[in-house]
């Protein structure tokens, strides 16, 4: 087992595209002003001739991105989630995703583990409005070692790609020797067959320790990472209806068009089971130290702990 690490996922992606840089020549990094936060700016010290600050200007920035590709390069477009999806969806739609061209969008500080930004900068749609998108590939890695696969596996696709980063720095899970990332295949962390628990993101670790807890009292919860939102391992999720008969699904997003949208529509067109859905219940978040808001909001462990409970006493 390699070593457990506690990084944001931003960082994680700062340091993969260095990596990737160093045998991959036709990598470009943009950023919109906000390299120091959403961490592009460690790829910009050690490639600053690849590296472009477009300014406070999204829509111009994945126009930029879009040029790039169509001569060629690979580029990675990075700011907040809020900004890069929501400002510039104009843009993604119509000038990248329309042409099908090569482009990489990173939004970083998705979620209401932003904290003291507020909800403003917290993002809690951007998973909504990409999946609207033909052709958008949607990535939610939930560690340091998924993430720097999972940017890896960005480059390889052919395509347009949005890829979510967090701002909280998480422990790691996975264990990089024996992992393997495959856009659209989701994995099992955990076997159970009382119900199955399906998460992204962040909330994925928090999901994992509220899985043992109930172990420990004898409830056996089945855990699916879903690292990759669209396209949506459907596969897994039949599965896991067949065999255990109920889903609940955990985000860090608006229950609004996010993962449980994916997977009730899933469910809905080929094996009907009950899906609960735990995220955040279409309210804006609010300015706060990043993990009380996570208790505030019920995704900590002791709360989906309490939640899974319930929903399986039913």
């Amino acid at each position: 087992m390699a070593e457990s690490v506690k990084i944001a996922t931003r960082e994680s992606f700062g340091k993969a595209l260095c990596e990737l840089a160093k045998t991959h020549s036709d990598i470009v990094v943009l950023d919109a002003d906000l390299s120091a936060a959403t961490k592009t700016d460690i790829f910009a010290k050690e490639y600053p001739d690849k590296f472009i600050d477009c300014g406070i200007a999204e829509c111009n920035m994945i126009g930029v991105a879009a040029g790039l590709a169509a001569a060629g390069k690979v580029p990675f477009a990075a700011s907040f989630a809020m900004f890069a999806t929501g400002r510039a969806y104009e843009q993604i739609r119509n000038t990248v995703a329309y042409p099908a061209l090569n482009v990489k969008i990173a939004g970083s500080h998705a979620g209401i583990s932003v904290g003291e930004d507020g909800a403003t900068h917290q993002c809690l749609e951007d998973i909504a409005l990409m999946r609207t998108i033909p052709g958008m590939v949607i990535l939610n890695p939930a560690d340091h070692y998924e993430m720097v696969a999972a940017t890896k596996a960005a480059y390889e696709h052919n395509g347009p790609v949005y890829i979510r980063l967090g701002r909280l720095a998480i422990d790691s899970f996975n264990d990089p020797d024996n992992y393997k990332f495959e856009i659209g295949k989701g994995i099992t962390l955990h076997e159970g067959n009382d119900v199955t628990v399906i998460a992204t993101g962040l909330v994925v670790y928090e999901s994992l320790k509220a899985v043992k807890a109930l172990e420990a009292e004898g409830i056996n919860v089945r855990l699916i990472n879903m690292h990759t939102i669209k396209p949506i391992d459907k596969d897994i999720i039949i599965k896991a209806a067949k065999e255990t008969g109920r889903i609940i699904t955990v985000e860090e997003h608006n229950v609004i068009g996010g993962l449980g949208e994916a997977v009730t529509s899933a469910v809905c067109e080929e094996y009907p089971v009950p899906v609960t859905r735990i995220g955040i219940n279409d309210t804006y978040g609010h300015s706060g130290p990043a993990v009380g808001l996570i208790a505030e909001y019920g995704l900590d462990s002791v709360s989906l702990a309490k939640r899974f409970k319930k929903i399986i006493g039913k």
